[in-house]
């Protein structure tokens, strides 16, 4: 399992029984999806998700939703059997930007009480902005944000007391062992990049744990003769062109 400090936030708040529905906002690909199926399927025996965008470009059942109990209908065509009780049913709503009218529907579905529900979007301040009603007092909403440090050396096998090590003798102004050295340098010379927005902005990249893995692949694909061609395929969004500058630049 892939460590991120917010699944904490996710288990107390669905733990706490907090009548508000927890909104997770974030780029693409950032892992809302994967660490909200994680800990849900950790806490509930009943997990129904619900994908708006695969939605959309399909059956469109939630397209016409603006009445809980169209929403329990077109939910039960697709998870009936799941929907039992409050206690031990979470019902995740992923990409719900893609039907704006469904944002004003959680403060419905809050009062309902039915269902544990939690949410989660892109770009969701933009969708939010452009929906008139706006149930602000039935939601709790919180970014995510891609991997920082911590996280991003505990998926590539650093543990937590090597990072506390690590946060000591950087407080400390000790150096670091050889090897440790290494490590770090290759970390931050390879797989950190600085660049600038359109309003000249300053801002850093910190490579994603896939990036780093792809990267390296790359690197002793490379380095040991391989053919001179391949493919790198992900989906958009997913960091495929800085994966490639990570490998160039090493």
């Amino acid at each position: 399992m892939l460590y991120r400090k917010i699944s904490r936030l996710i288990e107390d708040h669905l733990r706490a029984q907090d009548p508000r529905i927890l909104l997770v906002d974030g780029a693409r690909q950032v892992g809302k999806t994967y660490i909200i199926r994680y800990v849900g399927k950790q806490l509930f025996e009943n997990f129904i998700e619900v994908n708006m965008v695969e939605d959309s470009l399909g059956e469109r059942l939630f397209a016409q939703t603006r009445s809980v109990e169209d929403f329990y209908l077109q939910l039960s065509m697709l998870h009936g059997d799941k929907m039992k009780e409050k206690q031990n049913t979470l019902v995740f709503l992923d990409e719900i930007q893609e039907y704006p009218q469904l944002l004003t529907l959680l403060k419905f579905l809050a009062q309902d009480g039915r269902f544990t529900y939690i949410a989660s979007g892109s770009l969701l301040g933009v969708t939010l902005a452009q929906t008139t009603s706006i149930p602000m007092g039935s939601i709790r909403k919180v970014r995510m944000y891609p991997l920082d440090l911590e996280e991003f050396l505990l998926a590539n096998g650093l543990n937590e007391t090597a990072i506390a090590t690590l946060r000591t003798k950087f407080q400390a102004r000790q150096a670091l062992d050889e090897a440790m050295h290494n490590k770090m340098m290759d970390l931050f010379q390879f797989f950190t990049l600085y660049a600038t927005d359109s309003k000249y902005r300053k801002y850093k990249v910190i490579a994603r744990y896939q990036q780093y893995e792809g990267a390296n692949m790359i690197v002793d694909r490379v380095r040991a003769g391989y053919p001179k061609k391949g493919l790198i395929w992900h989906f958009q969004g997913s960091g495929k062109s800085y994966l490639m500058e990570f490998a160039a630049v090493k």
